[in-house]
């Protein structure tokens, strides 16, 4: 049995009364043991949080880790261009070498900010290479292969048909579907624009047999709706729900463009939704109404998307951005308080998940995910006499990381990677990159 313990910290539990508590928390195995104030006990690694807060580790609920080797290859460009002219082919250039790589620095990034969950959309092909950087890292995803079978201006290299993309997908799952307890999958039909409603009701189908999540796109860009209502006959997220697709257990990133019957279709179906406010304004896709939806009771998380549509996979950035733009779009300075975008960002994004009962908050039970911040920094100060949920969302930092636990395990202490060599990850990527660019 590995024991953690940490002592002296102040922790923003974030459990169903926000409790904020000095005490001391006990880590056995993967499991939070204890939470008390002066705990004593014999540990493998005792680290003193004086001064430092501890926190849930946070939950990112759309990224694109196959994408962020692309970082800086797709800027000032909208959703459809940005994909077709860029993204597709860079996608479809990918290699087990180069995906691995390119999942591996944005687990890396991840870390480094806090980041110890995400819901993950992967490329079309060399899916595995992702999963085995997610496992030797340590790291806990949701994850699974992009399904691409429509489209005429899909490139051949990531045009599938149904059948081939249902196969590998169970085939993924198969394999790495509870692995290690930390990798679940997840059908991820990219949107409705490159799926056939074929392939889109065989995922509904199976994602029920086999219980597990659906991720997908929806309603990001003002020209993907105009597609889906020509094409398809109705509004994006209308025919999602006409096929099945809305409830419990499927997250949809972005859904800014919706009327008012779509936004309660959503509320009431318990669909997840993930809100990614850099990549939103970069793409000029627009800014969805967050505050409306969370009024609804509708779940919304938070997640960065890719790198080359933000360009960086920073929770603390988007926590900041998610609060400012509201407040600006409404004109009202209450409208997204820090403590709703704390919410958004650690027990929304469980939720997201359907791991609240194991993820998002500090409490004895659940599953060591946690951080602790080092806000003794002159962007943050003063620190006495402060807010410190405000203080998180508003002025830290993720250089204010200081170490970040998952599943009782540390992956980085004091700012370094424990499961990652740092340098040799920037040789590679930037070895990697000239391929890629080289071969579009």
């Amino acid at each position: 049995m590995q024991r953690i313990l940490i002592k002296n910290g102040l922790i923003v539990t974030m459990n169903k009364d926000r409790e904020i508590l000095k005490a001391d928390i006990l880590i056995e195995d993967n499991k939070i043991k204890e939470i008390k104030e002066n705990i004593i006990v014999e540990a493998d690694e005792v680290i003193d949080a004086e001064g430092k807060v501890v926190l849930p580790g946070f939950i990112q609920t759309h990224i694109h880790l196959t994408q962020t080797l692309f970082r800086g290859q797709a800027d000032d460009l909208e959703l459809l261009d940005w994909l077709k002219k860029k993204i597709w082919p860079l996608e479809g250039g990918h290699t087990e070498e180069s995906n691995y790589i390119s999942a591996k620095l944005g687990i890396a990034e991840l870390i480094k900010c806090g980041t110890t969950s995400i819901i993950d959309m992967e490329t079309v092909h060399h899916t595995d290479s992702a999963f085995e950087a997610i496992y030797e890292t340590g790291f806990r995803a949701v994850a699974g292969k992009c399904m691409m079978d429509y489209g005429s201006e899909v490139p051949k290299t990531l045009m599938e048909n149904a059948e081939d993309s249902i196969k590998e997908s169970l085939r993924l799952l198969k394999k790495w579907h509870g692995k290690a307890g930390r990798i679940q999958y997840a059908f991820n039909p990219r949107f409705a624009v490159s799926c056939t409603e074929d392939l889109l009701l065989k995922v509904r189908d199976l994602a029920k047999e086999y219980d597990v999540l659906v991720h997908t796109h929806a309603s990001e860009n003002r020209g993907e709706i105009e597609f889906v209502e020509m094409d398809r006959g109705m509004r994006n997220i209308l025919y999602l729900h006409k096929l099945g697709l809305t409830g419990e257990k499927v997250v949809l990133a972005h859904c800014i463009w919706l009327d008012d019957e779509e936004m309660k279709i959503l509320a009431d179906t318990g669909t997840k939704i993930a809100h990614c406010p850099s990549s939103n304004l970069k793409l000029a896709s627009g800014i969805a109404k967050i505050p409306e939806l969370l009024d609804m009771g509708a779940n919304v998380s938070i997640g960065a998307d890719g790198a080359p549509c933000n360009n960086n996979l920073d929770i603390f950035i988007e926590m900041r951005t998610a609060a400012l733009i509201q407040k600006a779009r409404l004109l009202s300075p209450t409208v997204m308080p820090a403590m709703k975008v704390l919410e958004m960002a650690t027990i929304n994004g469980a939720k997201a998940m359907c791991m609240e009962d194991k993820l998002g908050s500090i409490e004895e039970g659940k599953l060591a995910d946690i951080i602790i911040l080092n806000l003794n920094k002159l962007h943050n100060m003063p620190t006495e006499e402060v807010d410190i949920i405000s203080q998180i969302v508003y002025s830290a930092k993720a250089e204010d990381v200081d170490t970040t636990i998952v599943d009782g395990k540390i992956l980085m202490k004091d700012r370094k990677l424990l499961t990652i060599d740092e340098n040799s990850l920037k040789e590679d990527v930037n070895r990697i990159i000239k391929k890629q660019v080289s071969l579009i």
